[in-house]
Formats: structure tokens, sequence, C-alpha cells
């Protein structure tokens, strides 16, 4: 079995990793075309997605609605980042794109939360 404690802080780590990556690297000068629509939503919709099960895994005793909560007030933060930075453009589209890969992300870290943090 995986030591909780470690899962915990493994998922923070790469959490926040990912959260400044996309803060971060959606800064750098040609970032907003790195992928060209429709892929950019797929990749909105999976590291979104990501981030709801690493923030559920780093964080076990978050109810599920606070994860996507959190996640879609993360994906609002980087909407509104892009509104002042040259050549990026911010998009509902991509905020929901955002929040429909927390969703669909949740059934994962419900089973995840059960078999990784048996207690």
């Amino acid at each position: 079995m995986i030591n909780p404690r470690i899962l915990n802080r493994l998922a923070l780590a790469l959490v926040i990793f990912l959260i400044a990556s996309i803060f971060i690297g959606g800064a750098a000068p040609g970032a907003g075309s790195l992928f060209p629509p429709p892929w950019d939503k797929v990749v909105h919709f999976f590291v979104f997605g990501s981030i709801g099960l690493l923030l559920g895994l780093a964080f076990p005793r978050l109810p599920l609605w606070a994860i996507w909560l959190l996640v879609v007030v993360t994906g609002a933060a980087d909407e509104f980042h892009q509104l002042f930075l040259p050549g990026r453009q911010a998009g509902f589209d991509d905020l929901l794109a955002d929040a429909l890969g927390a969703l669909v992300m949740l059934p994962v870290l419900a089973w995840s939360r059960r078999v990784l943090l048996q207690n």
C-alpha cells in the first residue's frame, strides 16, 4: 500500500508544479499557439482534470464539490490572467473545458481515494 503522507505530499508538489507551469509558462511568447483549436480544449480538459485529481489526493478530506470549485476558480484565474498577456485570449470555452475536465475526473478521484488512501 502507498504511504498516504507521501502520496499527499507528492500530489501537492505536482499540483503546484502544474499550476505554476500554467501561469508562468502561459506568459511565455507563443504559448497561446502551442495547441491549435480544437486540441487546445482537449489540453484544458486533461490538464485541469489532472489538477483536480492531484488536489483531491493532496487534500483527501476536502469534499469533491470543493475540489471541483477550486479547479474552476483556478481556471477562471488563468483566463483572467490571459486578459493581460499579449498574444493570448481569454475564453469562456476554455473555462468550460476546464470545468468539464474537473467534473469528469471526480469519479476517478473518488475511486482513487478509496483505493490509494485506505486506512
